[in-house]
């Protein structure tokens, strides 16, 4: 979740053992992962061929080594304030597919004065680049496709003086529709011609995925009376994606986008329902004020009216109460086929999902994912399917029939966190045993009326509140999960084992490996964010200069077993010293003398090496990978005076100011070697 748009309202008003109280108990114990012999490796990154999902050699190694052989191989780089991106002696960084360059005919050339059109806006990329995952093209590692989320918009940049509002109301349509069209998701072919990444113009895989575009709803909630609308009579379809950041991709070869701070798209202002209340929808007005124009003669089916769901007409079907229901969920793209259509898939849980990865493979068991709530005191979920693995559904012939199978039906859990360095799973099931001793059927009358309201179901099973759960990430050579948290500076009072710290300005990093069964898994913490210069208290991971870093938000493991973190930073103590960044480490490396898997310290903080800085203002997020590890790309989200030129580390010159554009970046060895070692 962007800082820009983080919503500081605490939604979590349960009485759940907080997480700090938790974690307390288990730092004594926390060399607790057996990383060396004592795990499958059996993971995510298994080699099963997979078009996109970046197979390789170093990947099937992974199948069957249980330590990384990589080796880091530059120098933790000093921290960067400037209008650019910094990089390791090397190493370049090229400018690629900024927001608003045309994917089509359709679209007219990005002009620098904001005044493209709604029409162009739909035909070109989306604003404030996010999560992202290359799939290439025939297992080319030089030609594939770049899915890119877009997670909001910047009003004063995306229009040549901002927004035109009179009395609280919108009045301009084209701008409106034009902020919607910015929202959603972006497909893109990308070649590497001559060293330089490219965009293949008007490729017929390009396109788009927005605000507005119509998608399919599947799993429990599709077809019911909770997602009947007037468009949607039937409770099949849902309009648009929003606010989407972090990201997820399939086993199968499709792309998972993930609807993050949603909510604050809608307007109850009348009796809002009590999941409109646990989730956070809005009682007076919208982010940006879409449901002002309702009822505008130019609106085309109720494009604008959607966003207000009070009750207006004598039945669900006659007005739009349910809109919001039709979002916070995983939605899955197949890349790979042209005008495809999306689904969403409500089977994973509704609330604000922050990344959605999938846990090891194992031919004959469920498929696992993992995904965090970006809110305060929020939880972490997982989801198992119903179906087993087939090792031979990597390559189907219908990818989205394969997502049915796969993510349709299963069980969805929240996590406990033992003050023993053990987990528990909590399955949210109607007849899962509540804190009060009844069950989840004497609060819910179906499956889908819980998925609807996850996170209150949550609430009554006794869930652990964490400090922001954002990106997971799963290593493959150990199978350990990874999980960002970002910060929480509400956490005045109490704390918990899984979440230590009061006042947690800087976040850390957690982990957890599976236990024998479903319900169970145990956990330590990986590194603590801080700044270098705090006490013991705070800085338990002893970071120096080189590597002190706060908020880890965006997280992803390449097929080397490298393990890439990015921040959002918002702590002063490590903003004066440097802008958001790019760190990496390889995790399965760093064992004591019995093969387990240990966290970060004073003995080895070193292995943490800052590789990337981005420019002023920015967030630092999305990851991909090429299949031969020569180009990293990444994604900047709202500079504030950049790109200048094509060349990302040509800082912009003092005097001047450009209309700032999100880009992702890819970085390459200037000798075309690996990136990173």
């Amino acid at each position: 979740m962007s800082k820009e748009t983080f919503n500081p309202t605490r939604y979590n008003h349960s009485d759940n053992k907080p997480f700090e109280e938790v974690l307390e108990a288990n730092l004594s114990r926390r060399s607790i992962l057996k990383g060396g012999l004592g795990i499958s490796a059996m993971t995510a990154f298994g080699a099963f061929g997979l078009t996109g999902c970046n197979s390789s050699s170093s990947d099937s190694a992974a199948s069957s080594a249980r330590v990384s052989s990589a080796t880091l191989n530059f120098q933790s780089i000093a921290g960067s304030r400037i209008d650019a991106v910094a990089v390791p002696p090397g190493y370049v960084a090229q400018v690629l597919v900024p927001w608003g360059t045309p994917l089509n005919a359709q679209g007219s050339a990005w002009l620098s004065d904001g005044s493209n059109t709604s029409t162009d806006q739909l035909n070109a990329l989306g604003m404030h680049h996010d999560g992202m995952h290359f799939f290439p093209i025939n297992d080319s590692a030089t030609d594939g496709l770049l899915c890119i989320n877009h997670e909001y918009i910047d009003q004063a940049a995306l229009h040549p003086s901002g927004p035109t509002v009179s009395g609280g109301v919108r009045t301009i349509v084209d701008e409106v529709r034009k902020e919607i069209y910015a929202h959603g998701v972006s497909v893109v072919r990308i070649q590497l011609q001559n060293n330089t990444w490219q965009l293949v113009d008007d490729d017929p895989l390009n396109r788009r995925y927005t605000g507005a575009t119509v998608m399919d709803l599947s799993g429990p909630v599709a077809y019911t009376e909770s997602v009947v609308t007037r468009f949607s009579p039937d409770g099949s379809q849902a309009r648009g994606t929003l606010n989407n950041c972090g990201n997820g991709y399939t086993p199968w070869g499709t792309y998972l986008t993930c609807e993050e701070n949603w909510p604050g798209y809608f307007v109850n202002a009348g009796t809002r329902t009590e999941e409109q209340d646990r989730i956070g929808i809005e009682n007076s007005s919208t982010r940006y004020l879409w449901e002002s124009l309702a009822g505008n003669a130019e609106e085309r089916l109720d494009e604008f009216s959607r966003f207000n769901l009070a009750p207006t007409g004598a039945s669900s079907s006659d007005d739009y109460r349910n809109e919001a229901n039709g979002h916070g969920y995983i939605v899955e793209i197949d890349p790979y086929t042209a005008n495809s259509r999306a689904k969403k898939r409500t089977a994973l849980g509704r609330f604000r999902h922050e990344g959605c990865t999938f846990a090891k493979l194992e031919a004959g068991k469920p498929v696992v994912f993992y995904s965090g709530h970006d809110s305060r005191f929020e939880y972490l979920y997982k989801f198992e399917s119903a179906a087993n693995w087939d090792p031979a559904d990597a390559n189907p012939a219908n990818r989205l029939v394969t997502g049915d199978k796969y993510m349709d039906e299963g069980t969805l859990y929240v996590a406990r966190f033992n003050e023993d360095s053990t987990g528990t799973w909590l399955p949210l099931t109607l007849d899962s045993v509540t804190t009060d001793s009844g069950t989840l059927a004497d609060h819910f009358d179906t499956l889908a009326d819980i998925i609807i309201n996850t996170a209150g179901a949550a609430d009554l099973v006794g869930a652990t509140p964490m400090d922001r759960p954002e990106w997971c990430t799963v290593d493959p050579y150990t199978g350990s999960v990874y999980l960002t948290l970002t910060n929480n500076t509400s956490r005045t009072s109490e704390t918990n084992p899984a979440n230590p710290r009061l006042n947690n300005k800087f976040g850390h990093v957690i982990r957890w490996d599976e236990g024998d069964s479903s319900s169970e898994f145990s956990w330590d913490i990986f590194v603590f964010g801080s700044a270098a210069g705090e006490d013991a208290d705070t800085n338990r991971s002893s970071l120096t200069e080189l590597n002190q870093f706060a908020s880890p938000d965006g997280l992803s493991f390449d097929g080397r077993g490298i393990l890439w973190i990015q921040t959002d930073n918002g702590a002063s103590e490590v903003t004066s010293y440097t802008n958001d960044q790019m760190l990496c480490v390889v995790p399965s490396k760093l064992t004591d003398e019995n093969g387990d898997q240990v966290a970060i310290s004073a003995d080895n903080q070193a292995d943490l090496r800052r590789f990337f800085v981005g420019p002023n203002g920015c967030e630092v997020t999305g990851f991909a990978i090429s299949p031969d590890y020569k180009s990293v790309f990444v994604n900047i989200q709202h500079p504030g005076n950049w790109p200048y030129s094509e060349d990302a580390a040509e800082a912009t010159p003092d005097g001047v100011t450009v209309r700032p554009r999100a880009a992702t970046v890819v970085i390459r060895r200037e000798d075309g070697g690996e990136i990173g070692v």
